[in-house]
């Protein structure tokens, strides 16, 4: 009997709460850096495109059988992919770096987002339409070491190259033209931030689907804890967005006996939590950060 109930820690229960802490602190840091980066507070990978490209690469991998394998390195390649045509349009257009990097992001994201949909109208109603969506929910029901692995990789890379930034970003978050004043160079900055939240997010979404709410939602709490120095700020996201999907996630076993997805219960708990936060931030003002 104890050996069972270990075996059911070891196999089971640590594995699920190990990516819990991965991919909440990826993405709740993918939210946070950008936020940082282009001065607003509802900046996120879904916005850049990352987030409904990596749905994409795993939807098209569910439909054409390539099993688990198959599934993560979709997600991963095509989020990574979709920065990078974001990166091509973006250098291909005269203006504001910022806007210039948030428009094509959103016109990316959207569509990826309509391919999500056109291979979801393909798919067989029978198996991989329900794969699909329950995939798309996000959860954490399928945590195994392996997978615990493969998320570890491009969560902690990304957090130890963001984390190394954090000064300069408290710089970049001045401004360009002051930035480069104080000896930062803003483009190159930028784009190595948003690889660093792309293969976080790419890597986040390959294993647990799309998880939403957590890259606003814990940010702003963070910010309303310790202010915007983003020398703790983002050590601290990091640590509140692991323990925030954790958190919820243990509660979806507790709501009902059948799993609700992960994902459901960030989005009904951010949305309305998220607006409380931002109604607070603004009476703090955001541009006082």
């Amino acid at each position: 009997m104890v050996a069972d109930r270990a075996a059911a820690v070891l196999n089971v229960r640590m594995p699920r709460i190990l990516m819990g802490l991965l991919v909440g602190a990826g993405l709740a840091l993918s939210g946070a850096a950008p936020q940082a980066v282009f001065r607003n507070p509802i900046v996120n990978a879904q916005i850049i495109g990352v987030s409904p490209g990596a749905s994409f690469g795993g939807a098209l991998a569910i439909v054409l059988g390539l099993g688990s394998a198959g599934l993560i390195g979709g997600a991963f390649l095509f989020g990574l992919a979709a920065l990078g045509l974001v990166f091509v349009v973006s250098r291909s257009r005269e203006g504001g770096q910022t806007l210039m990097i948030v428009l094509p992001g959103a016109v990316v994201g959207a569509f990826f987002s309509a391919l999500v949909s056109l291979v979801t109208y393909f798919a067989d109603p029978y198996n991989d339409l329900q794969a699909i969506v329950f995939w798309l929910l996000g959860s954490l029901a399928t945590a195994t070491p392996e997978k615990v692995v493969i998320v570890g990789v491009p969560e902690v890379l990304g957090t130890v190259l963001i984390l190394s930034l954090r000064w300069r970003i408290n710089v970049l978050s001045l401004g360009d033209d002051d930035a480069q004043t104080l000896g930062v160079l803003p483009g190159p900055l930028r784009w190595t931030l948003l690889v660093g939240v792309a293969a976080m997010v790419a890597g986040a979404v390959a294993v647990s689907g799309v998880i939403g709410w957590v890259g606003l939602v814990v940010p702003h709490l963070a910010r309303l804890w310790v202010g915007p120095d983003h020398r703790i700020l983002l050590p601290v996201t990091v640590a509140l967005g692991g323990a925030y999907l954790v958190a919820v996630d243990t509660l979806t076993r507790w709501l009902t006996p059948g799993e609700i997805p992960v994902g459901v219960l960030t989005a009904v708990i951010g949305a309305p939590l998220f607006l409380v936060l931002l109604h607070r931030s603004r009476q703090r003002g955001w541009t006082d950060d």
